[in-house]
This record gives structure tokens, C-alpha cells and sequence, in this order.
């Protein structure tokens, strides 16, 4: 009966929020606002959510959170164009997604990809949010058997299992460029002893090395100097098909989008992880599980909507740890703390009882607003790809302006244009002699993590990495990691053979004993 009282006071809150014209024009700008925020490098939800945290505070708290959680959604979402159009992930959720994305605009599919991308989004938004509503305590209570050494194997994880799968000939390139990227997140000064790191006397680098710029330098420099060399990468991402998606094609992938909400619902939950991984782990699990992984990163759409489901269902994963222990579960879910500090909102165990319906708003709002991006997307798919129509001497400038915008846009500083450029030169460099990117990035986001959380750990633990092998959690990421290493040199095919090889003779030989067997029995009857 409870659950039944659960069901009904959720769609009357539904029904609520979406009955009032003003919430319903707040939720629809705000998915605007955040789908052009993801679109546009260096415009990411996190600083949208940020922007418009400010803005709220005059606001009440059911509003505030509509304004919020809808630029959240819509923002995650949004680095989907870029992406696929014009291989320049709008946010790093969506670097994923331009492995096939791209390839698919260039085959002429651009329109299909975005159309079942948005209605991939929109159901593992809507996954994630019947986690919320049923089984966050759960989830949130398997989180906290996380410790330093879990989020230092996750992040450690994260960055191997990118260069896994980006790099376009040999795997080591991906694993180089990732802990690349892990060295550039150890410049400043470190967060538990406070000593400078790599900073050779400038003070702009005491700070650390912000993510946004080696973002938007990383992808977008690359992708200018390309597309001004060589014009037709963008003619050929111009021919589109429809962007309403077929049904049957929908219906097919149902069991594979299901699957990377799931993934993106759980990497969600644990505290400080976020989208971008959530979308690399779905689509490393897509290819592995796939009857031809050879097709990925050549214009494969399961490998877009499984890194496009999994990133949006991660909203509602990050949802989870925030409301049921006050931890974010993103860099935009962190913004959402503070702007719920703002309101008199304090998450944690108590807020069930302090604000009893305040979980169910969340879910109802997270349902509209996946509902809202829908429609926003399918609508404004068009006009985006309209955009490729300018001559690429006029658009790539356009596209830089935008990169030097987001890279400024963040704390107003200007040190952030220097360290955009060169990080651009050098990994246009690294993509001309084979080495993945994407790593490089991963590496600068988890990187901080992985570094704190280490040294931590042994700090507690005097320097010793036993409790890795004492804690079951921690002991299944380093197999896994371990694997994930093995797993790339040639004596582990070579074994892996053989084992094969072993398996199937003994499967013979039991199958002619068997029939010799039969025989015999045949014979003794006779």
C-alpha cells in the first residue's frame, strides 16, 4: 500500500509541476540554455549549473531546482552536436561519443545518430530517475565501501581503459597519452600538504592546471588546423537523413540502452566520479560484448548511444549519493549542493524528514526534463546542422572565437588562453603520430583524484598496499585493472589460444568416447 501512496504523491507531483505555465517555460529554457551550454566547447553543464546558481538564490527552492537540474540534463546532452557533427566533444561527457559519432555525419548518418541519440538520453534519464525514486538507499549504502584506494583504482581504471580504447594502432599510445594527462593533473600545489608541484616559479600554476582549457585545447585546436587543411571533413558530415528516429531500430537497442543506463546509474553513484566515465566504461562495454567490435570508432551506433545513455543516466546516478549523504556525484552535482545550501536545503539522511517529498521533486523534475530535451532536441537538431552550411574558412574561426570564450569564461583568466594554445600545438602533434587524445583528457579530470586518494591511502596506511587485497571491492578493480593490462600483450592471446585449443580437443575426445560407447552398447544388444 505504501508503495501504491509512493506512486500516486509522484505523478501528482509530476502533474503539479507541469500544470503551472511558468514552470514549464523555466524547464524548457533552462534544457535550452544547457543544450547550447554542452554544444559549445568549454560551455559545460558544470558551469552553467554554476552560472545560474547565482541567479536563483531569488527564487524559491521548487523553481530553483527546476531552473537547475533541467540546464543539468539539457547540458549533458548537448555536447552530443558537437560531437557528432563536428568530432569536437562539447563537454568531456561526450568524447565518447565522437569515436563513432563522426564517422556516422561523414557516412551521411549525422541526422539518424543525433535523433537516436536524444531518444537514448531521454530513456536513461529516465532509468536514472526510477533509481532515485526506489532503490537510492541502496545504492548509496554499496557507495560508502568506498575508500582512497577504491577511487584511486577507479580513477587509475578510467584512464587506462580510455587509452584501451581509443588508440588507433598500438595500445601503449592510449596508456602514454593518459598518464600524460595524470602528470599535467599533478602541476600546483597538492591538496593535503599544500606543496607546489611542477610549477617552475609561476604562480598561475599554484592552482593547478584547469580542465577546461586542455579540453577545449585538446579537441578543438586539433580539429581547426584539420578541418583548414583538409575542407572536405566537414562538406562530407553535411549529407543527413532524418532525424526522427525509427521505432524498430529503437525497439532493437532497447536491451543495450538499458544496459549502459545501468552502468551510467551506477558509476554515478559513487561520489565524485561522473559523466565522462560513465560514457567511456558503457561504450568499452558495448565493444566488449559486441559479434564485431572491429566496427567501432568506424561509425558503430550502438557505441554512440551506449557512451549517450550511460552520461545521461549518470544525472540521476549522481543524484543518489547527493540527496541520501549530502556527496556530490559530479562537478554538477557539486554546484547543485551548494545552490541547495542556498535554498535551506541540507542533504543528507535527514532531508526525508526535514523535506519528506523533496527526493520525489527531484525524480519528478529529472522525468520532465528528459522529456523536455526531447522535444527541445528533436527541434533544435535541425537548425544546429544548418550550421554546417558555412564555408569552413568562416566556421572554424567561428569555432575558435567560441573555444577562446570558454577557456576565458572560466574564473576570467587570461592564463588560461596560454596554456589552451600550446596544449592544442602539442596534441595535434600526438594525433599525427597516432596518439589518442581522449586519454590525455580523462587523465587531467581523474587525475587529482587518483593522486589525493593514493597518497592518502597510504598515509593511513603507513605506506603499505595490502588493504587493496583486504577489501573485496578494491581487490575486483585491481583483477580488473590487472586484466585489463594482460589482456593487450601477445603471450596472453598466445595462452588464450591454447586454452581454447585444450578445451576443444577435450570436448572431442569426450564426444568420441561417448560415441564409442554408444557403439559398444549397440553391439553387446545385438
Amino acid at each position: 500500500m505504501l508503495i501504491f501512496e509512493r506512486i500516486g504523491s509522484f505523478f501528482g507531483i509530476v502533474f503539479g509541476i507541469a500544470a503551472d505555465p511558468v514552470n514549464l517555460a523555466v524547464l524548457f529554457g533552462s534544457v535550452l540554455l544547457g543544450i547550447l551550454f554542452g554544444a559549445m566547447p568549454g560551455l559545460t553543464s558544470t558551469l552553467g549549473v554554476a552560472l545560474l546558481t547565482a541567479l536563483t538564490f531569488g527564487m524559491d527552492t521548487a523553481l530553483a531546482m527546476i531552473c537547475l537540474l533541467a540546464i543539468y540534463v539539457g547540458g549533458t546532452y548537448g555536447g552530443s552536436y558537437s560531437s557528432i557533427l563536428i568530432n569536437i566533444p562539447g563537454t568531456a561527457a561526450a568524447a565518447a561519443t565522437a569515436l563513432d559519432g563522426y564517422p556516422l555525419a561523414c557516412k551521411g548518418e549525422g541526422g539518424r545518430a543525433i535523433g537516436l541519440t536524444t531518444t537514448a538520453s531521454a530513456i536513461g534519464t529516465v532509468i536514472s530517475m526510477l533509481f532515485v525514486v526506489s532503490i537510492s538507499p541502496i545504492i548509496s549504502s554499496f557507495a560508502l565501501q568506498f575508500t582512497s584506494f577504491e577511487f584511486f583504482l577507479l580513477a587509475l581504471f578510467g584512464i587506462l581503459i580510455s587509452g584501451t580504447l581509443t588508440s588507433p594502432d598500438l595500445v601503449i599510445k592510449g596508456w602514454i597519452s593518459g598518464f600524460l594527462g595524470l602528470f599535467l593533473a599533478c602541476v600546483g600545489r597538492d591538496l593535503l600538504q599544500f606543496y607546489p608541484r611542477f610549477t617552475f616559479g609561476f604562480m598561475e600554476l599554484e592552482s593547478g592546471i584547469e580542465v577546461v582549457p586542455v579540453l577545449i585545447g585538446a579537441f578543438g585546436i586539433p580539429q581547426i588546423i584539420q578541418v583548414l587543411k583538409d575542407r572536405t571533413k566537414i562538406a562530407e558530415a553535411q549529407k543527413l537523413q532524418r532525424i526522427i528516429p525509427e521505432i524498430g531500430t529503437v525497439i532493437r537497442n532497447i536491451p543495450a540502452i538499458i544496459r549502459s543506463a545501468l552502468i551510467g546509474v551506477g558509476i554515478g553513484s559513487v561520489p565524485g566520479i561522473g559523466e565522462d566515465i560513465a560514457g567511456w566504461v558503457s561504450y568499452g562495454t558495448a565493444k566488449n560484448t559486441s559479434k564485431h567490435p572491429e566496427t567501432f570508432g568506424k561509425g558503430e551506433l550502438k557505441g554512440v548511444l551506449a557512451s549517450e545513455t550511460a552520461n545521461n543516466a549518470c544525472v540521476g546516478g549522481a543524484m543518489i549519493p547527493l540527496l541520501n549523504l549530502g556527496i556530490p556525484g559530479s562537478p554538477p552535482a557539486a554546484m547543485l549542493l551548494g545552490a541547495l545550501m542556498l535554498h535551506n536545503v541540507t542533504p543528507g539522511p535527514m532531508i526525508t524528514f526535514e523535506h519528506p517529498t523533496f527526493i520525489l521533486e527531484v525524480a519528478a523534475i529529472l522525468l520532465l526534463a528528459s522529456c523536455a530535451m526531447w522535444i527541445t532536441g528533436m527541434l533544435l537538431a535541425k537548425q544546429v546542422v544548418k550550421v554546417l552550411r558555412i564555408p569552413a574558412q568562416l566556421f572554424m574561426p567561428i569555432i575558435g572565437l567560441l573555444c577562446i570564450i570558454g577557456s576565458y569564461s572560466l574564473g576570467l583568466n587570461i592564463f588560461n588562453l596560454y596554456l589552451m594554445l600550446p596544449v592544442g600545438i602539442i596534441c595535434y602533434f600526438l594525433i599525427e603520430m597516432g596518439y589518442p587524445i581522449a586519454p590525455l583528457v580523462i587523465g587531467v579530470i581523474l587525475g587529482p583524484m587518483a593522486d589525493e586518494n593514493l597518497r592518502r591511502a597510504l598515509m593511513v596506511s603507513q605506506g603499505s598496499f595490502l588493504p587493496i587485497f583486504q577489501r573485496p571491492v578494491a581487490l575486483i578493480l585491481f583483477i580488473i585493472i590487472v586484466w585489463t593490462v594482460i589482456s593487450q600483450f601477445e603471450f596472453y592471446d598466445r595462452i588464450k589460444k591454447k586454452v581454447v585449443l585444450f578445451i576443444l580437443r577435450k570436448r572431442e575426445r569426450s564426444t568420441a568416447g561417448s560415441a564409442e560407447t554408444n557403439n559398444s552398447g549397440e553391439k553387446t544388444t545385438d
